[in-house]
This record gives structure tokens, C-alpha cells and sequence, in this order.
């Protein structure tokens, strides 16, 4: 079985997800961390962010292993390195990139085909897997989001003004839901779940009660 969580930028898809999938005994797919792994690599190799052909080559020529919690780069643990501010900018190009989509969503498919899976991301729903047994959209509101990316990065060592995070959110949401390839939106049979008063606990209480039920 096949559950599919796409949604904005600090929704909660990931930390959602993951306990989505802990309660089902399924296995976990970060498919964010995979574009990551590709622009690390791509930025490791000096690629130009905007050399489709190059991108292409990068993404087909690397293998990427999500174990656990963990994402390998050619047998390297990058999992850390991969949420860096660096490679944060560049993944959004990467993502937008025809020949790098190509080969991530072969490699989510081939996953998906192993076993029961919760995936999360931005078209999971829509492209990579529209036939899932069951979709969510989860999202939140616009300052709800900017206050917990805030405490992420917060966190992670990496002070910024909430001001500043909720410009550069709503500048991603544009970006996201304008995109010519895989945009944002969510798929016509998704659940919308609103988890802007939720605790994480009800949130992931109302997604096992819907996969459940199918």
C-alpha cells in the first residue's frame, strides 16, 4: 500500500510521515532528501545549477540509499550535509529540473513497487504515484509554517528573523505552485488536512484513521 503526504514547505510532511509510518510498520520516503542528495552532488562536482544536460548526468550517475533516517551518497552518510543552507538554495533547481525528475521518480517508483510505503513531498500524489490507495494534502497557515521553520533553523544553529522566513516561504510557495513541471496542488482525491491547530499527535491520529479505513 501506497500513502502518498504532498504539501508546502514546513507543513510538517516529513516529521508527519515518519510517524505516519512508524504506527503502520511501512517504510519511510523522504523524496526531498533524494533532490537534495542530487544538488549536493551536483555542487560537489561544480556543476552549473542551470546546465540541464549536466544535471541530468549528475542525478543518473549517483546512487542514493535512504536506510532508516539516514541518506547515502554513494555509500557516504550526507544526511546532515544534504539540509545545509547551500544546498537548500540549490535543491529548488534541482527540483526544477526535467532530466533530474526523470530519474528521481523512476527511483520513488521502483521503491514504492517494494512494499508498503508513506511518501511525502510536492507531487507524490499527482505524479509519482496518482494511483495511491490514499493521498493527504497537509498544509498549515502561512505564519503558522514560518514559526516552525524558524525554530528549525533555530535549531539547527541557523538564526534567522521570522520576517525573513516568511518572506522566503511565500516566495517558495509562489515558486512551487507556479511550476511548469510536477507544481504544487493538491491531487483531486487528497484528504486536505489543516494542522495549523493541531498537535502532531492529532495530526497523525486523523492520517491513521483515514488509511485505516481503506
Amino acid at each position: 500500500m501506497i500513502v502518498t503526504i504532498d504539501g508546502p514547505a514546513a507543513a510538517g510532511k516529513s516529521t508527519a510521515a515518519r510517524a505516519l509510518a512508524q504506527r503502520l510498520g511501512f517504510d519511510f520516503l523522504d523524496t526531498g532528501a533524494m533532490y537534495r542528495t542530487v544538488a549536493l552532488a551536483a555542487t560537489r562536482r561544480g556543476v552549473p545549477l542551470d546546465d540541464e544536460t549536466a544535471l541530468g548526468q549528475v542525478a543518473e550517475s549517483v546512487t542514493i540509499t535512504l536506510r532508516g533516517g539516514s541518506v547515502l551518497l554513494d555509500g557516504e552518510d550526507v544526511s546532515a550535509a544534504i539540509r545545509s543552507p547551500e544546498v537548500t538554495k540549490s535543491s529548488r533547481h534541482v527540483a526544477d529540473s526535467p532530466a533530474v525528475r526523470t530519474q528521481m521518480v523512476a527511483l520513488q517508483r521502483a521503491i514504492g513497487r517494494a512494499g508498503n510505503i508513506v511518501t511525502e513531498g510536492r507531487d507524490q500524489g499527482t505524479v509519482v504515484f496518482p494511483d495511491a490507495a490514499c493521498k493527504f494534502f497537509l498544509t498549515a497557515d502561512p505564519a503558522v509554517r514560518a514559526a516552525r521553520r524558524q525554530r528549525e533553523l533555530a535549531e539547527r544553529g541557523q538564526p534567522i528573523t521570522l520576517e525573513q522566513v516568511l518572506a522566503d516561504q511565500t516566495d517558495r510557495d509562489r515558486r512551487d505552485a507556479a511550476r511548469a513541471i510536477a507544481p504544487m496542488v493538491p491531487a483531486p482525491d487528497a484528504i486536505v488536512v489543516d494542522s495549523s491547530g493541531m498537535s502532531l499527535d492529532q495530526v497523525i491520529d486523523t492520517l491513521e484513521r483515514h488509511v485505516r479505513a481503506k
